[in-house]
């Protein structure tokens, strides 16, 4: 249930049809555990994310589930499902597609736009750092415009429009490091670790046996739609946005008042996008733990994920072996007694 905050809410489509949703989302998490052992803090970013309206990168080493965990949740979800697998060769129009020519009934030939894999709901980027950067790009405007422009035609891609893209980690062979531009425009960096021992053997006593575990649907496009214009609507307190912006300054490291950590091991620190994605995240985590405001604890969880991948140590930080999660933490929690 909604917290009394949700009266705002209420107004706009009624406060049993937002705890239905918020129920709905929680059933999703549920069908998604039938058929993807532990990986739970994974899970709720990425339900987080999709009600945000954003998109999530997965790191993690091949063999660990991520695209079953993909699939599952659009299973859940009820969404258009599609697969890229990224590779050297791929080519920028092998993603959005592009002009062809067709045959018609009088046996001519005329021009005609071919959709590509792009033109679906979820969309699963694999192993996208395997491509080159030309064919990495071609996601950019799709993911930020919802749109696909090609042969001068500019056409916009179905709602919701959610990319997942599996990253392999850098340092394995074969890989091209994405560029800042192009990774900033995801609202979460997931790591999808090795399952511990119990996990481990759930996964292999789900996965080898004669039946398959197959989860329901439960949520559909529109509800999903919903839940993303409800996010956008939580409300978040003057103090707690303000903490917000402070902690974005005290992370750059070429201002005067920047820390001696950070000024020493930073290269650069929290773009305005990054501080919208982190309330913005912050609303969706509100959400989906069936608040109507934002607190500091929504900021704490999903700080991690939303700060991993746009923050980059210079030379003498990586030398040292700095967290920078951990430096995050401490900003924050500077900028959270500051505001109480």
């Amino acid at each position: 249930m909604l917290s009394n905050n949700s009266n705002a809410a209420a107004s706009i489509v009624g406060k049993e049809d937002i705890d239905r949703l918020v129920d709905g989302l929680n059933r999703t998490r549920a069908e998604i555990a039938k058929a993807v052992v532990g990986q739970s803090d994974v899970v709720d970013q990425l339900m987080i994310a999709l009600i945000s309206g954003g998109h999530v990168l997965l790191e993690g080493p091949p063999g660990v589930g991520k695209t079953l965990l993909v699939r599952t949740l659009g299973l859940a979800a009820g969404l258009s499902f599609a697969r890229v697998q990224f590779t050297p060769d791929l080519m920028p129009a092998d993603i959005t597609g592009g002009m062809t020519l067709v045959p018609d009934d009088s046996g001519r030939s005329k021009l005609q736009f071919q959709a590509g894999p792009i033109f679906t709901q979820i969309l699963l980027a694999d192993e996208i750092n395997r491509a080159t950067p030309k064919t990495q790009s071609a996601l950019l405007e799709a993911m930020q415009e919802h749109t696909v422009t090609t042969a001068g035609r500019t056409m916009a891609l179905p709602s919701p429009f959610f990319v997942l893209a599996t990253q392999n980690p850098v340092e394995m062979e074969g890989t091209y490091r994405l560029p800042e531009a192009q990774i900033d425009r995801f609202l979460f960096k997931s790591l999808v670790n090795y399952p511990n021992e119990d996990d481990l053997q759930g996964i292999l006593g789900l996965t080898t046996g004669r039946t398959v575990a197959t989860p329901s649907q439960v949520l559909d496009a529109d509800q999903i739609l919903l839940a993303q214009q409800l996010v956008r609507d939580i409300p978040i307190a003057w103090h707690v946005e303000r903490a917000v912006a402070r902690f974005a300054i005290a992370t750059q490291p070429h201002l005067p008042s920047a820390s001696p950590m950070v000024a020493r091991y930073f290269r650069f620190g929290l773009s305005p996008r990054g501080a919208q994605a982190m309330v913005l995240a912050a609303k969706g985590h509100a959400l989906i733990s069936g608040r109507y405001n934002v607190a500091f604890e929504d900021l704490e969880a999903v700080l991690a994920p939303t700060l991993r991948h746009r923050f980059q140590l210079n030379y003498e930080g990586e030398a040292e072996g700095i967290a920078p999660t951990e430096v995050f933490g401490r900003l924050l929690a500077d900028q959270v007694a500051r505001a109480a």
